[in-house]
């Protein structure tokens, strides 16, 4: 697979210009649009050889979130509205963390069926250590999330020593955390937050118009200096590398997304903290997964654990870290949703979270299989979730039919993958 993306990238294609971009008997008018008609034709090109081999990528939840989408508005003109947007960016956080943190386990072929009760769990520390026994919120909030990192912890260790079956050791922890979460809260079973704290702003706080055009120009940039490095880079090791016109086409496109978005929620009450929280989290722990040693040990070890061993990787650190870090997602998450609400009860973690976050990941496109998937995908994943949730609010349509759509469009999920992955055995790519 990087051999034939390495070849759908080389510069000198046929007709192609120099490495440095200039067509060199045209005018620079001219050059300019037969390069950006020739990284058009190189992407498309690209695309199609993907589609053909089974690496669909995050294409199928694109057009399912376009679908519902324009389905939704069609049934009623506000879905699409400034102030829903703006609702829907926020709704997608709580839920969207956990479903983070359940990629990195579905990329080792695994599955945590605990991370409900852990989020309930570390919203109850918090709650009670802040509101009923008075500690400042940002050390209360700093133990609850290191609650979540411990409980993962011990699960994934006892995972990766014992071998024991992920399944069923996270679902000895659902009940574990959840019954410690019920002998935390005690018999008033509910806590009610401040609403003017720390925790609470977490999900009521909104930036001003500035702050978000100009984060979305920073993103926009950013993809553009650090793709154009890694260009360079490869350019003078005389390795493939993308067109400097690729990369321009690529960075307006992010720009022009960045910028839509932004001009939006300013229309309503500006960029949610929330949103930008959990937009630069999962950037970073993209970043975790695809630029760090940690993170292609992660891939290999989902890609084929026997071989993971014999190739000498630390499979007890690895797993154990993973689980790590599904606890500490699921525990932010938890604190997030409980910021929605402003307040931590019995019912905290329960309920369809669990579902709605694993349903999210695999819908998004993480392999239930292993070895393939981002942490966009969360997102992806969650924002078609919680789009049809909106939706059905807006229309008035009965509950029992968003349980409905949102299975049927799991299974397509699931059943798209598997595909997938038969197309790429028969390719040779998996």
């Amino acid at each position: 697979m990087v051999k034939d993306m390495r070849q759908a990238d080389r510069t000198p294609a046929a007709g192609a210009p120099a490495p440095g971009g200039e067509s060199g008997t045209a005018g620079p008018r001219a050059g300019g649009r037969a390069a950006l008609a020739r990284a058009v034709r190189a992407g498309g090109t690209a695309v199609q050889r993907k589609v053909r081999a089974g690496e669909l990528g995050s294409l199928p939840v694109v057009l399912v979130l376009a679908i519902v989408w324009i389905t939704f508005q069609s049934l009623n003109a506000n879905f699409l509205s400034p102030r829903n947007l703006s609702n829907l960016s926020v709704d997608i956080v709580g839920t969207g963390m956990i479903a983070v943190g359940i990629v990195f386990v579905l990329l080792l072929g695994e599955l945590d069926l605990s991370v409900g009760a852990i989020s309930g769990l570390a919203a109850a520390v918090f709650a009670v250590l802040n509101v009923d026994n008075g500690m400042p919120e940002w050390l209360a909030l700093i133990v609850a999330v290191l609650a979540g990192t411990a409980t993962g912890t011990v699960q994934g260790y006892s995972i990766a020593r014992t071998r024991v079956p992920a399944f069923v050791v996270t679902l000895a922890g659902l009940l574990t955390w959840n019954g410690c979460m019920l002998a935390i809260l005690g018999s008033t079973g509910t806590v009610n937050l401040d609403e003017n704290g720390l925790v609470s702003q977490l999900t009521s706080y909104y930036f001003p118009d500035a702050v978000g055009y100009g984060l979305a120009a920073l993103a926009a940039g950013s993809v553009f200096v650090v793709t154009d490095l890694d260009r360079r880079r490869r350019r003078a090791a005389g390795m493939p590398h993308r067109s400097l016109t690729y990369i321009l086409v690529r960075a307006g496109g992010i720009a022009v997304l960045a910028f839509g978005i932004a001009f939006l929620l300013n229309r309503f009450q500006g960029l949610p903290l929330a949103l930008l929280i959990f937009l630069a989290l999962v950037a970073g722990l993209d970043v975790v997964l695809r630029r760090t040693h940690y993170g292609r040990q992660v891939y290999a070890l989902g890609g084929s654990k026997e071989a993971a061993r014999r190739a000498s990787l630390n499979v007890v650190w690895v797993q154990t870290a993973v689980f790590a870090v599904s606890g500490t997602m699921a525990a932010i998450g938890g604190l997030f949703l409980a910021s929605r609400i402003t307040s931590v009860s019995q019912t905290s973690g329960t309920g369809v979270l669990l579902i709605n976050a694993i349903a999210a990941a695999v819908i998004g496109g993480t392999s239930l299989f292993g070895g393939r998937g981002t942490t966009w995908s969360a997102v992806l994943g969650i924002l078609v979730i919680q789009s049809i949730a909106s939706g059905m609010a807006i229309t008035d349509t009965p509950p029992a039919a968003q349980f409905v759509i949102t299975g049927g469009v799991l299974f397509a999920a699931v059943m798209i993958d598997a595909v997938s992955r038969r197309s790429q055995e028969a390719h040779g790519r998996a």
